[in-house]
């Protein structure tokens, strides 16, 4: 798909990862509805984009997890720029270290699962009817590995490679194109507030740095549009993480084992 002169929703876009994927998209030529629960920063994005591209973003604060402000960035981009085209999803959240609690469980599931299936939900009937539409999550290399020391985030980006899967095969024979993002070490607030915390949080940031590079926003985005542009399936800024997939898959048993090694040398410092 080209993205010039297409419309295109980008949730978790008041920086980091989706601040740069909007920026790349303006950049290539198209019309971005940048969304974020933080609705100052999803206004700076949009300004930042404006100051560039006159006339190539909005900026709307909205919770993604919720169906009705999905609705809402729906008509927005509809009433401002027209018929969606691509659908990012990349609002995400890390809730709780360890097994963490229910209250935390829950909210990981809204934001990192139950946000890209109500967004489909909506999406999906104005697709099919034109028989076309792309549709991006944002993952993580945690979802095709794991995330050490932090359950709800591992367990959750798993559902949303399987629910980018689902999508992918149930509705790529009409039209419907599906990639999905899945990096390691991404220079963000989130990356940042990990290495500043403490006990199992800072262990999963800690595995994060030591296991590759720790890439800009703009790095990632530049391998998003890339990934669209081939409408590839898995985008993996960090070409190593296929190499760690594919040892998983041949070995399980060797992969936990190596796995058990690397968090007990981090929790050793």
């Amino acid at each position: 798909m080209e993205v010039e002169g297409k419309v295109a929703i980008v949730t978790g876009a008041g920086g980091g990862i989706g601040g740069a994927i909007s920026r790349a998209l303006a950049a290539a030529g198209a019309k971005v509805v940048v969304a974020d629960l933080d609705g100052a920063a999803a206004l700076a994005t949009a300004a930042e984009i404006e100051a560039a591209q006159a006339g190539a973003a909005v900026g709307v604060e909205a919770d993604v997890a919720d169906r009705a402000a999905i609705d809402g960035l729906l008509r927005t981009a509809a009433e401002t720029f027209g018929p969606l085209d691509l659908y990012f999803a990349n609002a995400g959240v890390i809730e709780g270290g360890g097994l963490a609690d229910e209250v935390h469980w829950a909210r990981a599931l809204d934001v990192n699962v139950m946000a890209h299936v109500r967004a489909a939900e909506a999406v999906l009937p104005a697709w099919l009817e034109r028989g076309e539409g792309y549709f991006v999550t944002t993952a993580s290399a945690a979802g095709l590995l794991t995330q050490v020391g932090l359950a709800p985030y591992a367990v959750t980006k798993h559902a949303a490679v399987g629910f980018a899967e689902w999508l992918a095969v149930t509705y790529g024979d009409r039209g419907i194109r599906v990639s999905c993002l899945c990096p390691m070490g991404v220079e963000t607030a989130m990356y940042t507030a990990g290495l500043e915390a403490e006990g199992d949080e800072a262990l999963g940031a800690r595995v994060v740095a030591a296991a590759g590079a720790i890439l800009s926003p703009d790095e990632v985005a530049e391998a998003v549009l890339a990934g669209v542009a081939a409408e590839r399936f898995l985008i993996l800024p960090h070409p190593e993480v296929l190499d760690f997939y594919r040892h998983k898959g041949v070995d399980y048993d060797g992969w936990i084992a190596g796995m058990q090694r690397l968090q007990a040398r981090n929790r050793e410092g």
